[in-house]
């Protein structure tokens, strides 16, 4: 008897000693994890997106010429050559890369000229130096620039007068770079110092002495600067120059009317060299400083109303346990912050809003773990909370990893096929799952067990918020309801449901946006309300009939329309200042019909995907029968949701689709915790029917479910009061979404499966 009590001893002391050294572990790398972030974060800011700092984003598509071939390798020399030319405009931290084979992104905050930015960066600045052989006769006036620059081409010079010029001596290469400047003494006012290469110093010399032998006054006497075709100096080699001498030095000046910005632009353009192949503008936007500062105070304030908010709610509902998991959702955030920080991402606007919504995805973790525990307590003979939490950790592990993968999932795929800002959101919901996993896993473990071990908390179970039921299971399930009774009618309700969403999509179309579309939009600001109609048939009286004008906030209006250009978009802006006094632009987006396709085709790739993707892993992770029902739940939720923005008229753009794809995971994440449970039942149970196991985890998950949406729902309602217009759409969106998504996990998705299931019979016994 004493040898197996000592050796129970033992024992005891080995699992003792194995729990606690596990429990240093998870301390010392929560430690870690908490030091390294905060360090991080006080020493590394997180890159702002223009949305919330302001600037233009300008995305440029390389063309082909019959003599050029627009390569990955011809994209790269355009980068480094675009690269020079944004470093002499003097943006501060600009941001210019490749985007694909024939794509470029250029971001420039502060700069709120998209026409300047975009002539800047379209120009092929292809400098060429010409000698004059004389005007042109009236046959030649008309003549086009012949596609072989060998040849002699006809262009008029600043004067309007037509010039034959012969072939080129000199050209962009032979430059050595070119600086503006002003000439007070000389009465010249600005102009442009070309320096040129020891090549060109000997070319230069030579055009000027062939120039110089023909008498003053003679055009033949001049020499042409031409600039993409157009000559913009014809000066004549001045008298002291002597026949075949030409002009030494190698440095010559640009002169013509030009004022500061002209002649420092003309000097970037020259020294910056010429594009490798012409470019497009494909996308434009720019986006005011005052809607960006606006946009960060509406999302930050919902973001502490809404975690506020949510705070109250898990400690109200899980006590002490409650007030340690909201101290681990604070450490989501640093950590999710420092992540953002460390990988140079930027943060966007729907990046913040995916870095709010994340907190409320990361209560879910806490609330499966802290519902198990509930759980657990509720059925051991001789509870503690230790072991029902620990038990509860256990239990909750499968569910909580399978939600989450499925949530990244949708994650990834907005990061591969979406672009901008939705791309940014895809990124910040990403960090946030990953996040939300090491605060659930890690923190909040180490801070409930290290409390539900002391012995004050052990002498008062009640006070950990696990040793009681809750009022879902003490009010909602005391009578034992059986929700799935009769499948088939909650799936004939849902089938009614389905076509009374879907008949808006057919009756009412689809309001896609510019991304979709493509177009322009811009959105004013006005120091007084204008009436939409009124601005709509100033603008018909202006010439433009078919734009689409909305009012935006309290001031403000936005004018879509297919084709704008910077002419006309002038035009347009005059007319709306004369309806509502002082007028400011706050945002302008332009989108190229290439774009736009572009974008539909990959949202829709995206979509057909994501629904893909969450059929393969849930007929993995579980049965076919279940995959296929929660895939079905998910393209009822999709159409819901596009049905009810067809309906109410809302825009479908890149936020929607973020959101929608939000939507599917959070749609599925529900399927996953049901099913989760019921494959438990199952294993526990394999002679009961598939009917009362689908039940009687609806009712074990119910709890959850009713916690982690109203978690949800407080951060959601935050951003749809609080914020802008734009994230007031999104939040929308994820409330129908959640809402949808809850229903259907039960009344589609689980009755499907009962239906689907050879064994139908949803008995209570």
């Amino acid at each position: 008897m004493k040898r197996r009590n000592s050796r129970n001893s033992r024992n005891s002391r080995y699992k003792r000693n194995s729990r606690d050294k596990s429990l240093r572990l998870r301390v010392l790398l929560t430690l870690v994890v908490i030091a390294g972030s905060l360090a991080i974060a006080l020493t590394t800011p997180v890159r702002l997106g223009l949305d919330l700092r302001g600037g233009t984003q300008i995305m440029l598509e390389t063309r082909s010429t019959p003599t050029t071939k627009a390569d990955s390798a011809a994209t790269d020399r355009t980068v480094e050559v675009l690269r020079g030319r944004i470093d002499a405009l003097g943006v501060a931290e600009p941001t210019i890369v490749r985007s694909g084979d024939h794509r470029i992104l250029a971001e420039l905050p502060g700069v709120h000229d998209p026409k300047k930015a975009a002539d800047v960066l379209g120009r092929t600045a292809q400098l060429t130096v010409h000698p004059v052989l004389g005007p042109a006769g009236k046959s030649d006036r008309a003549a086009a620039p012949p596609a072989d620059p060998a040849k002699e081409r006809v262009l008029s010079d600043e004067s309007g007068q037509p010039l034959r010029l012969g072939a080129a001596d000199l050209t962009g290469q032979h430059v050595k770079g070119a600086d503006a400047g002003f000439d007070q003494q000389g009465g010249a006012g600005w102009h442009v110092t070309v320096d040129f290469t020891k090549t060109g110093h000997d070319r230069w010399r030579k055009v000027t002495a062939d120039a110089a032998c023909h008498p003053a006054g003679d055009p033949q006497r001049r020499v042409a600067i031409v600039l993409d075709n157009k000559i913009i100096s014809a000066p004549q080699v001045d008298p002291s120059v002597g026949c075949g001498a030409g002009i030494p030095g190698g440095t010559t000046q640009i002169t013509g009317s030009f004022d500061d910005s002209e002649a420092r632009e003309l000097a970037l353009l020259i020294s910056g060299g010429a594009l490798p192949v012409p470019v497009e503008t494909v996308e434009q936007r720019t986006i005011g400083a005052t809607l960006g500062d606006a946009a960060i105070e509406a999302a930050a304030w919902a973001a502490v109303v809404g975690t506020a908010l949510t705070a109250l709610f898990i400690i109200a509902v899980y006590r002490f346990l409650g007030l340690l998991a909201t101290v681990a959702l604070a450490c989501y955030g640093l950590i999710s912050y420092a992540a953002l920080a460390a990988l140079g991402a930027t943060l966007t606007l729907p990046g913040l809003a995916g870095f709010v919504l994340a907190i409320g995805m990361a209560v879910d973790a806490n609330v499966l773990v802290f519902e198990r525990a509930r759980e657990e307590y509720a059925a051991r003979s001789r509870p503690s909370p230790r072991s029902a939490l620990k038990a509860g950790f256990r239990g909750a592990l499968s569910a909580i990893a399978d939600s989450n993968i499925t949530t990244l999932i949708a994650a990834g795929l907005l990061f591969a096929f979406a672009s901008g800002p939705v791309r940014g959101f895809g990124i910040t919901l990403g960090i946030g799952v990953l996040a939300s996993m090491i605060s659930a896993l890690v923190i909040t473990r180490v801070l409930a067990e290290f409390a539900v071990s002391r012995p004050a908390v052990f002498r008062r179970p009640r006070m950990t918020g696990i040793a009681s039921t809750g009022w879902v299971r003490d009010r909602l399930l005391r009578r034992d309801p059986v929700p799935l009774r009769r499948p088939r009618r909650w799936l004939a309700a849902s089938a009614a449901v389905l076509v009374l969403a879907a008949s808006g999509i057919v009756v009412r179309g689809l309001n896609f946006g510019i991304e979709f579309t493509g177009g322009r939009l811009i959105e004013y600001a006005t120091s007084s309300p204008v009436e939409p109609d009124r601005a709509r048939t100033a603008l018909t009286d202006a010439g433009f009939p078919r734009a689409v004008v909305q009012s935006s906030g309290d001031t403000g209006l936005t004018v879509r329309a297919e084709k704008l250009t910077n002419t006309e978009e002038a035009t347009v802006t005059e007319t709306i200042s004369g309806l509502g006094g002082e007028t400011k632009k706050v945002r302008d987006e332009l989108i190229g019909p290439s774009m736009g396709d572009e974008l539909r085709r990959n949202a829709l790739i995206a979509l057909s995907l994501a629904l893909g993707a969450q059929l393969l892993y849930l007929a993995v992770r579980f049965r076919m029968i279940f995959g296929t029902s929660a895939v079905a739940a998910l393209a009822h939720d999709v159409v819901i949701l596009v049905g009810v923005f067809a309906w109410l008229g809302k825009p479908i753009d890149g936020v929607f689709l973020a959101a929608l794809l939000t939507v599917i995971g959070y749609s599925v994440n529900d399927s996953v915790v049901l099913f989760d449970r019921v494959r438990e039942l199952l294993d526990r149970d394999r002679g009961a029917s598939l009917g009362r196991l689908t039940n009687k985890a609806i009712l074990q998950t119910l709890p959850r479910t009713v916690n982690t949406g109203m978690g949800a729902a407080l951060i959601l309602t935050a951003l749809a009061v609080i914020a802008d217009d734009t994230l007031a759409d999104f939040a929308l969106a994820l409330l129908i979404g959640l809402a949808v998504g809850t229903y259907s996990s039960i009344f589609i998705a689980a009755a499907l499966t009962i239906e689907l299931h050879p064994d139908r019979k949803p008995s209570r016994s």
